[in-house]
């Protein structure tokens, strides 16, 4: 879960080194502390799993447990990553002290906690997309000047006796120099070295990085976990615009809560007004909305949009693509008009259409990200581009 702002409760969500929460990754948890606490700890996880359900503040999280735990060796208290050995073979070692049974966790007033949230922990290294020369955004990649560091890092003793932990959010941002850079580090990695790795598309990665590591498969979020974190910083939303909230955010607390934030509720219904004539569009509106999202600070607006438009069209394609078989009556559909312009649509529309707009709405709006195009424009070709999809054939 990412840090994004309260709609109008002035809530936070803290950056996943710093959130104190995790919900419904439990088994994930527990087979982490498992490997932990048994010694058989693979050096290298790959966190897999759809964008926004948790994978960094389950990264984080376990950082740090291991760095808690092996942070007591300072006092004589150090927490074995071995297997203690038993009248009949191998026992978990006991858990560390102050950090008590409850998984992975570890309270906000632990020292480890605190560090790991400032960014000021010495055996903690976080990698990520770094801003760019302004300060404003995000650069497109992970670099290999942002990789280099890693093999200092990892060659240095732990400062405080025990583990020395990296954490690449997301490995899928690297590009081919910095996922090189990575597998030699991967190749022949340090003792008491954890490398834990972010990937929203592990398919996206060298093959030969996937390969030395441990995949763990993170779910999206049952609904109910959904609606609970939702209401919990969202106490003013209302129980249609929660349900609407939990079904456009598919299983990802990330999205929905962004959603929340940037009122994606309104927008999806203003999308879906202005798509419920397809093939025949109205183009002064059209215009209009474009204005709208042209306009100066509403770059989140345009991203939530964006969104909101691929996710219609996957859901779109994905119920043509079951219509032959005994799943086409699950509905697929966010709304009752959703729904019903699904099943008008179906009736003419043919799936390669459909296909050929996918690929050039992805095509121009991950252009728009990196070349700064005009957001007017890009809105309308996506219009145009599911006109065209949708005009019998």
């Amino acid at each position: 879960m990412t840090g994004e702002p309260g709609a109008e409760t002035g809530t936070e969500i803290p950056e996943p080194r710093a959130n104190p929460d995790l919900i419904g990754h439990e088994p994930a948890e527990r087979l982490l502390r498992d490997a932990f606490d048994t010694g058989r700890l693979a050096h290298a996880w790959l966190l897999c799993g759809p964008r926004g359900i948790g994978k960094a503040t389950l990264a984080y999280r376990f950082a740090r447990y291991v760095l808690a735990a092996s942070g007591r060796a300072k006092t004589g208290h150090a927490h074995s990553s071995q297997a203690q050995s038993g009248l009949f073979g191998e026992e978990p070692a006991p858990p560390p002290a102050g950090l008590g049974t409850d998984l992975l966790h570890v309270p906000e007033d632990h020292p480890a906690f605190r560090r790991i949230a400032g960014g000021g922990h010495a055996d903690l290294l976080g990698i990520e997309r770094r801003l760019d020369d302004k300060g404003e955004k995000r650069r497109a990649e992970i670099v290999v000047d942002d990789i280099r560091p890693i093999a200092h890092f990892l060659s240095l003793t732990p400062a405080e006796g025990g583990w020395r932990v990296m954490v690449i959010d997301s490995a899928d941002d690297m590009n081919r120099n910095a996922a090189n850079a990575l597998l030699k580090v991967l190749e022949e990695p340090p003792s008491n070295a954890l490398l834990l790795l972010v990937s929203h598309n592990p398919g996206r990665l060298l093959p030969t990085i996937r390969s030395r590591c441990r995949r763990l498969i993170l779910s999206p979020l049952e609904d109910t976990a959904l609606q609970s974190i939702l209401l919990r910083h969202h106490p003013d939303l209302t129980l249609d615009e929660v349900t609407a909230l939990t079904r456009l955010a598919g299983g990802s607390i990330g999205r929905a809560l962004g959603l929340a934030a940037e009122g994606g509720v309104g927008l999806y219904r203003e999308f879906i007004g202005l798509v419920s004539g397809l093939p025949d569009l109205d183009i002064k509106t059209l215009h209009a909305f474009g204005d709208k999202l042209a306009r100066s600070g509403q770059d989140e607006a345009f991203r939530t949009f964006a969104e909101l438009a691929q996710g219609w069209l996957q859901r779109l394609m994905i119920r043509m693509a079951r219509q032959s078989g005994s799943e086409a009556r699950e509905p697929g559909a966010i709304s009752a008009e959703e729904g019903a312009l699904q099943e008008r649509l179906m009736i003419h529309g043919r799936l390669d259409g459909w296909l050929a707009a996918w690929d050039h709405i992805d095509g121009i709006l991950a252009r728009a990200e990196t070349a700064y195009l005009d957001k007017k424009q890009v809105a309308l070709s996506l219009f145009h581009a599911l006109e065209k999809a949708a005009k019998p054939a």
